[in-house]
């Protein structure tokens, strides 16, 4: 899975500390998702995608083959 967040929390101005406050998760969770070893829960990635204002899939990539 690659994900967008870096890219995002930039646009947006965040830091890790400010967007996992946001998120309710840790800032070591939001530097692991980040570094694409820890796949949040649908949960986490809910909250992560509305900070945003945007769609899961749009945040999160899966390659088809991770879906298959």
């Amino acid at each position: 899975m690659k994900t967008r967040l870096k890219e995002l929390r930039a646009r947006n101005g965040l830091n890790q500390t400010e967007l996992a406050k946001r998120a309710k998760v840790s800032r070591q969770t939001i530097s692991l998702i980040e570094r694409e070893e820890f796949i949040p829960s649908l949960l986490i990635a809910v909250r992560i995608a509305r900070i945003f204002n945007e769609a899961i899939e749009s945040v999160f990539l899966f390659e088809e083959e991770e879906i298959e």
